[in-house]
């Protein structure tokens, strides 16, 4: 009888344990240190996105939430990492467009993203450039367009890597425009841009945050903007749309995802956290003086723009590039 007993009162516990677990994980969440992984190597501008949300969020939890960055394979160790990862929300990914890019582009992903991976929080996003050397001789993107033209095959355009932004920018612009241009794979985005103030490659149609200083100093001349209105730091700069090319829009983006199973109050708890910080003024500041149009976008309309995304880039990726084992 006392073995019995013993054993009930062991149940009662341990289905105590299993059903009150995650109410109080939600209910006083955090209660300790939060994980922010960037897949990226630190000093780019996913990290530096990331580490303004994560002081932000630190202040606003009370509790600290740390960047770690878990670079490789184009972002797919560190999502992987957090896709695996208890969903208590303790451990949250800073998304960006790889997250749409790699279900197509990898023939073989260490974890399904629509299935284990939950939006939390669309952050921003930063509006593409089309940049080209001052050796280029074309002022204006239909002087591009005409001169590409007139010899197929003899301008080229450079990207951090294939599919990378910029090589699916540089391959959805090509049948818009009907030209032939070259793609030139570097290893990184800094490599590209080098050789295009060199003058070795033409074009690179990149993020604002990178393309802004170099606009800036001279280095390069900027011929169009990948988004539907012009930008404040680059008012001058004319749109893909104002050009003739209304449906060409391409962006960098960033979001707060986590693990598919994280509670539904944990996941409020963090959306409502983020949209504090992304209100408070110098927050705001430090992402629009990187050209971040900030969003604030919460689970539902997050998670619609990501499959609007991962179905845009598919396209791209199945007729363009050759996919990755």
């Amino acid at each position: 009888m006392k073995i019995i007993n013993l054993i009930k009162i062991f149940v009662v516990i341990v289905l105590l344990g299993h059903f009150a677990n995650p109410a109080t994980a939600a209910g006083e969440y955090p209660v300790r240190s939060v994980s922010l992984i960037v897949p990226y190597a630190s000093g780019g501008g996913v990290d530096t996105v990331g580490r303004i949300v994560a002081k932000g969020l630190s202040d606003e939890l009370g509790q600290s939430v740390v960047v770690d960055n878990k670079p490789g394979a184009g972002s797919n160790v560190g999502s992987d990492y957090v896709a695996k990862s208890a969903p208590d929300g303790y451990t949250l990914l800073l998304a960006s467009p790889a997250t749409a890019v790699n279900v197509s582009l990898y023939k073989h992903m260490p974890f399904d993203t629509a299935k284990d991976l939950r939006p939390v929080t669309l952050i921003g996003k930063v509006p593409s450039v089309m940049i080209v050397s001052n050796n280029v001789q074309a002022s204006t993107l239909k002087e591009f367009v005409a001169l590409a033209k007139k010899a197929p095959g003899t301008l080229n355009f450079g990207s951090g890597g294939s599919g990378a932004s910029e090589h699916l920018a540089g391959e959805m612009f090509k049948p818009m425009a009907g030209v032939d241009i070259v793609h030139v794979p570097y290893r990184g985005g800094a490599a590209a841009m080098s050789d295009l103030i060199a003058g070795r490659i033409s074009v690179v149609i990149i993020n604002e945050i990178t393309a802004l200083p170099l606009i800036q100093s001279g280095k390069v001349r900027a011929l169009a903007l990948a988004d539907g209105k012009r930008s404040p730091l680059l008012p001058e700069v004319p749109t893909f749309a104002e050009q003739g090319y209304p449906n060409y829009e391409v962006s960098v983006w960033w979001g707060v995802m986590g693990p598919s199973g994280m509670p539904d109050a944990v996941v409020a708890k963090l959306n409502e956290s983020l949209q504090v910080v992304l209100a408070k003024p110098d927050i705001k500041e430090s992402l629009q003086k990187m050209g971040v149009d900030v969003m604030g976008q919460g689970p539902i309309p997050f998670g619609a723009f990501l499959e609007s995304e991962t179905k845009r880039w598919a396209e791209i990726v199945m007729r363009s590039v050759e996919r990755i084992d």
